[in-house]
């Protein structure tokens, strides 16, 4: 009888075993589809060209950045709630980022403003040296495990001010910053390399701003381009 009973019970637990992996697959091929399409109709459509921001934005899962109550959006063309006030930004808007960087695989990049950890996973993609500042220390936590989780942990993460940058590792050929300021923080231009570029949102809090890219020819000549109107969250400070 006993026998019978534990032959059963390993049965009902191959069943649920199966069903789950069976579910999983099926989850993960939804996941890689919609990837797919949000490449083909957000992102190239809109004309990001660049082989390696497509692979990666193919690669990336953007659904284990995003909180399992807006998961089921993950790859809407739209910016997602991720806590805290903080946002994920629309996938588009990470493409076109990224692309201005003009990256190549040795490229040392900083990122002001880790948030779900997304920009860093897709930077990690193209390049082997990442460096992000989070300054909501619970935030800072959650996307630093999503990051390893994920596999990427040569993402060098740190929770602290952005505003100042990250001058122990600097300088940076590129830096990316994924909230807005009202002006750009002198330190970040002092941390780029000659040579470097810099991609930041500049205006006012909870409004249209300017997506600048800077690029620092020597130390006394920088030059500021306007790309487009954006709307992130403010930079936060200490």
């Amino acid at each position: 009888m006993k026998i019978q009973i534990e032959k059963k019970i390993i049965f009902l637990l191959i069943i649920i075993f199966t069903t789950f992996l069976l579910f999983s697959d099926k989850t993960e091929k939804d996941y890689e589809k919609q990837r797919e399409n949000m490449v083909k109709s957000q992102i190239k459509y809109r004309g990001i060209k660049d082989k390696a921001i497509l692979n990666a934005m193919r690669t990336v899962p953007r659904h284990l950045f995003v909180p399992k109550s807006h998961r089921s959006k993950s790859y809407y063309d739209r910016p997602l709630p991720i806590g805290y006030g903080q946002t994920i930004s629309q996938p588009y808007i990470v493409a076109l980022m990224t692309e201005l960087l003009c990256l190549i695989d040795s490229s040392k990049v900083l990122e002001i403003g880790t948030g779900s950890g997304y920009q860093a996973a897709v930077l990690a993609e193209i390049t082997d040296e990442v460096y992000t500042i989070e300054i909501v220390e619970k935030l800072h936590k959650i996307s630093n495990k999503t990051l390893r989780n994920t596999g990427y942990s040569k993402v060098k993460t740190k929770s602290g001010d952005g505003y100042f940058g990250w001058e122990e590792h600097a300088p940076y050929d590129a830096i990316i910053v994924t909230c807005a300021a009202e002006f750009v923080p002198p330190p970040l231009i002092k941390q780029l390399n000659i040579g470097g570029v810099m991609c930041i949102p500049v205006g006012p809090p909870f409004q249209v701003q300017n997506l600048l890219l800077i690029t620092k020819k020597s130390e006394d000549d920088i030059i500021t381009e306007v790309i487009t109107y954006v709307r992130f969250v403010p930079l936060l400070r200490d």
